[in-house]
């Protein structure tokens, strides 16, 4: 059925024409909803390079306060830590989830691969990591601050690889989506045992930090942190898009100083820390 042409000349039946009608002004919502807001996407990527380095800079100085960094006896509402890992996270999930059910998206299996493959992340941190850590509880703020920021990127990530980008129909046999994708599961694969490591440190009751051994632990400090920042400069890579590498940027400067801070942390608390592991890149820093 087509919107104008011929075929509505010799259409006489009043109930069809305005069956057609309705038809016709559905369509045009439709491919309305599915225009790729470019401008939208070209500020939002800007102010994720902009703010991820105002952040760098700020965590030369500061800790931010969640986890070993949070006092628990501050004033100001404090969420569970499972709480909060999850309501934070939700968004970098539910969102995408919901461009895909609910508007048309460009054709092409490379994208909804690397669409499907930023979500599997975010259904990992949102349904097992939040259910399974054992972390401390964080101010509301900073809860909500994650809500704020992940309900953005998620929108980004999710309406630029569903409706902006033009992937040649062969993407995903390209050279940098397979180099991208077996970076960004190689990343995922430390992120997870590296939790793993950090959960099972202390048995229960017990509130003492300890030496994280074993896997990535032994090159780098901040090992969760080092596979998270290989696994969205894989992303980046796989999709070779400003806004995947703008995400990119902005995961290295607000974890890469964070490892910093614990390796500075445990090489101060332990004298028998590992003299030759680093901060965050194995053998580098």
């Amino acid at each position: 059925m087509k919107c104008g042409g011929r075929n509505s000349r010799v259409l006489h039946e009043g109930g069809f024409k305005t069956a057609r009608r309705a038809h016709c002004a559905l369509r045009n919502i439709t491919e309305e909803a599915m225009l790729c807001q470019e401008n939208t996407i070209h500020y939002c990527s800007w102010v994720f390079v902009v703010g991820g380095l105002l952040y760098l800079l700020r965590q030369m100085t500061t800790h931010t306060p969640y986890g070993r960094y949070v006092d628990t006896k501050s004033p100001g509402m404090m969420v569970p830590a499972r709480a909060g890992w999850f309501i934070q996270e939700l968004p970098s999930f539910l969102v995408p989830v919901l461009l895909f059910l609910t508007t048309e998206s460009l054709p092409g299996i490379g994208r909804h691969l690397l669409l499907w493959t930023f979500c599997l992340h975010y259904f990992q941190r949102t349904f097992v990591f939040s259910l399974l850590t054992k972390g401390r509880p964080s101010p509301l703020y900073i809860v909500l601050s994650a809500v704020i920021f992940c309900s953005v990127n998620g929108f980004l990530q999710g309406h630029y690889m569903l409706h902006c980008t033009q992937y040649d129909t062969e993407w995903h046999r390209d050279t940098r989506f397979i180099t991208g994708v077996l970076m960004f599961f190689s990343g995922m694969a430390i992120n997870i045992h590296s939790d793993y490591i950090l959960r099972n440190l202390r048995k229960p009751g017990e509130l003492s930090y300890k030496i994280p051994r074993g896997g990535m632990f032994e090159l780098v400090s901040g090992a969760n942190f080092f596979g998270e920042i290989v696994e969205w400069c894989g992303y980046a890579v796989a999709s070779w898009s400003f806004p995947a590498f703008s995400f990119a940027l902005f995961t290295v400067c607000s974890i890469g100083p964070r490892a910093y801070h614990h390796h500075r942390y445990y090489m101060e608390k332990f004298k028998d820390y590992p003299k030759s592991r680093k901060a965050v890149i194995p053998f580098l820093l």
